[in-house]
């Protein structure tokens, strides 16, 4: 099974990735590999705060970063506090939320950064933890149309394990738990999928499927990246299709997954479309 064996603190664009951590040590230490590999991949850096001000953050990082006050006013560093992202009236607002991520990485695309690293101090959930699993979740969606990476950090100290558990389900990416990457298709409309899928991620991957029930035209949905998959998230790929209305669902596939989806009775519901033997 793969897994995350680099840094969660550099990840790929299209990443959304869920990093518990535990104290302020290893939350600066994060922000500071983070913010040094996104102007290394000459991302723009965008730094959500809630434990700190966007200014107390300031102070204590930029002598972590050479050239932090060079980059900051290029543009290529900003620092916001959750409430002017994810917040109204000091409560969750999802479609703030959303658009302001998506604004974001317009923003950083029209100034001619190669795309949006979003660091994601999650604090401000740990009174609605419900609430932040569901957006987490609802969130994945926009990662698949690439310029986006976001790690969202959850401080260990703050959060019950059973709310930690709920939220790194949501992400497709987190330490020690399957790794699952995807991009949005147009045409035909679908989704392509890489990594592994099961129960860590489960969450996740329904999340990423979701959208293509609404999909009124036929929809491929491209397996041929995974590596593993299992039954519990494989049975997500019927109810996929069955939860659609006239259009065809496509799973392009190796053998493996194939005859996984047959022996789960797949046949009526799905085309399987076999790639070669993996």
């Amino acid at each position: 099974m793969v897994r995350v064996t680099g840094s969660a603190t550099d990840p790929e664009l299209g990443d959304h990735v869920c990093l518990p951590f535990l104290g302020d040590r290893e939350r600066r230490d994060t922000t500071r590999l983070f913010a040094l590999n996104g102007l290394r991949r000459r991302t723009k850096v965008l730094i959500i705060t809630h434990t700190d001000s966007p200014d107390r953050t300031r102070a204590w990082l930029t002598p972590l970063v050479p050239g932090f006050d060079e980059a900051e006013s290029a543009g290529r560093i900003e620092i916001v506090g959750s409430a002017a992202t994810h917040l109204t009236g000091g409560r969750l607002d999802p479609g703030r939320a959303l658009d302001g991520l998506a604004s974001a990485r317009e923003r950083a695309r029209a100034q001619g950064h190669r795309g949006l690293y979003a660091l994601v101090d999650a604090s401000w959930g740990v009174h609605d933890p419900p609430g932040q699993a569901a957006f987490e979740s609802a969130v994945n969606a926009l990662f698949g149309q690439g310029g986006l990476a976001a790690v969202c950090q959850y401080d260990r100290a703050l959060f019950p394990r059973e709310a930690l558990d709920r939220v790194t389900a949501a992400h497709p990416i987190s330490p020690e738990q399957a790794l699952l990457r995807h991009i949005t298709l147009s045409s035909p409309p679908g989704v392509r999928l890489w990594g592994d899928v099961d129960l860590t991620n489960r969450q996740a991957f329904a999340s990423i499927l979701a959208p293509l029930r609404e999909e009124p035209e036929d929809v491929v949905i491209d397996a041929t990246g995974l590596d593993f998959i299992d039954a519990g998230s494989a049975q997500l790929l019927v109810a996929t299709a069955l939860a659609r209305g006239p259009g065809r669902t496509v799973v392009a596939c190796g053998s493996p997954l194939a005859r996984l989806l047959h022996l789960l009775k797949a046949g009526d519901a799905l085309g399987v479309r076999l790639t070669g033997d993996v």
